[in-house]
């Protein structure tokens, strides 16, 4: 098959201990982009075992190695490889080879046409326990709820992206499981292809349930910053105000029962939590001014605009 793209492409694998892994991945990798332009990035996260060792003994030009300070995770390590990466086209993938290198090539067919700036895939008979397919399947589902993004396997390693929107996409925590949401928000379009899924190769699992707590609150921040990142008065601004509103009204009703029917009402709990209310949404509303002052601070002392152009026409022509 004659390869769809000349362009360098950067192959971005994230290793932590995989060290029965990493020779047999290299060669499939090598397999599945004969006639194309590529270097492998392997960054290394820390590993304990002889990772390191192995690739180093691969003695393979087109890899290249990258070894962390300490175990970050796998987000920092893939920003550590989209930093370093050189291609026009960047693709990531895990390392225990349960994705399958030979969908590269049908993935950059997407990719290469221009009308899409991340081909991620779809896995199809997923060979995971139940312990991994069930905490992903309520993920994927919350994910598309909460952000109406329609993105059926947010947990599928296997994408491809152009270099311009790889290299603006700020990865920490767990943000790596929601890499095509940010590149979404950063104006990708995005393709949904099936791809293969095998069983581990080699090695242990690194994830267990506790990652789900992880994911719902790195969601969550998504979602404040999909939604308010721009304008954070709108959230806090606005549940302050409707807090102070029903503690305001709670404590006039407070007022006419003392004045007009002459009630004790100083040992009434309902005094405290209009008090509370009216003191809550106080901090909510100052939380939101602050915050609407940091953000203009985030973009002025950088000199960042809160917007992205693709394209500027001049007489109907591309600048």
């Amino acid at each position: 098959m004659q390869p769809v793209t000349t362009s360098l492409l950067s192959v971005v694998v994230p290793l932590y201990n995989e060290q029965d892994n990493a020779a047999l991945l290299t060669q499939k990798i090598h397999e599945s982009l004969v006639g194309y332009n590529y270097q492998i990035i392997y960054i290394d996260d820390f590993s304990t075992d002889n990772t390191k060792k192995v690739v180093k003994g691969l003695k393979d030009e087109k890899v290249h190695l990258i070894e962390l300070k300490k175990n970050y995770g796998q987000s920092l390590a893939l920003a550590a490889g989209f930093d370093y990466a050189e291609g026009e086209y960047i693709i990531t993938m895990d390392g225990d080879l349960q994705n399958d290198p030979s969908d590269i090539p049908q993935m950059l067919t997407y990719a290469v046409s221009g009308e899409y700036d991340v081909v991620t895939g779809i896995r199809q008979k997923r060979k995971d326990s139940l312990v991994k397919k069930i905490p992903s399947k309520i993920a994927n589902f919350l994910v598309r709820r909460v952000t109406k993004l329609d993105i059926k396997d947010n947990g599928c390693a296997l994408k491809v992206f152009t270099k311009d929107i790889a290299k603006d996409l700020n990865l920490y925590g767990e943000m790596h499981r929601f890499i095509t949401l940010l590149a979404f928000l950063e104006g990708g379009q995005i393709k949904q292809v099936p791809v293969k899924h095998h069983a581990r190769h080699a090695g242990v699992s690194k994830y267990g349930l506790e990652r789900v707590f992880k994911v719902v609150a790195d969601m969550m921040l998504l979602l404040f910053i999909r939604k308010y990142f721009q304008r954070p008065i709108h959230l806090f601004g606005i549940s302050g105000s409707l807090m102070i509103l029903v503690g305001i009204f709670i404590n006039i009703y407070l007022m006419i029962v003392k004045f007009g029917f002459g009630e004790d009402i100083g040992t009434r709990p309902l005094l405290t939590v209009g008090m509370m209310f009216i003191f809550a949404g106080i901090q909510l509303f100052t939380i939101g001014i602050v915050m609407e002052l940091l953000i203009r601070t985030y973009y002025e002392s950088q000199n960042k605009r809160p917007y992205r152009i693709k394209k500027v026409s001049v007489g109907g022509e591309v600048k």
